[in-house]
């Protein structure tokens, strides 16, 4: 599960802060709708997940 593209798909905005070394810090910004989105997406992810596991 890459959060970050689940993040975009529900519409929120990703930004690097900075980057030292290997180490990104990056800032999610969106509404409420999206917050919401994300969880559905994170939600869906997990149930997947857990079907292909039995």
């Amino acid at each position: 599960m890459d959060i970050l593209d689940m993040a975009r798909k529900a519409g929120m905005t990703i930004v690097l802060d900075a980057k030292i070394g290997r180490q990104e810090y990056q800032t999610v910004y969106g509404s409420v709708k999206a917050l919401e989105s994300f969880a559905a997406l994170v939600a869906a992810s997990l149930e997947c997940e857990s079907l292909h596991q039995d």
